[in-house]
């Protein structure tokens, strides 16, 4: 593959997992008693439990996406 085809994936990847992020976050806050109670049955913890773990989910979901995919995109755009 060439540097421009690597470039434009990173690039791609990165506008879709940042899409995912916005979408993830939207819903956890616009649905969020309802997403509460649905994980409540599932995994049986409880809404103080499941809140903290909600703002850990974005929030490592956003370095993975800086590291992997926004991080190589920058560093192929300076080459």
């Amino acid at each position: 593959m060439e540097i421009a085809s690597i470039t434009a994936l990173f690039g791609w990847m990165t506008v879709i997992n940042f899409g995912l992020l916005i979408i993830s976050t939207l819903m956890l806050t616009v649905f969020r008693n309802q997403i509460i109670r649905i994980h409540n049955r599932v995994t049986g913890l409880d809404a103080a439990t499941l809140r903290p773990a909600y703002l850990y989910f974005l929030a490592f979901y956003k370095v993975l996406i800086i590291v992997f995919n926004l991080t190589p995109y920058l560093a192929l755009k300076l080459l």
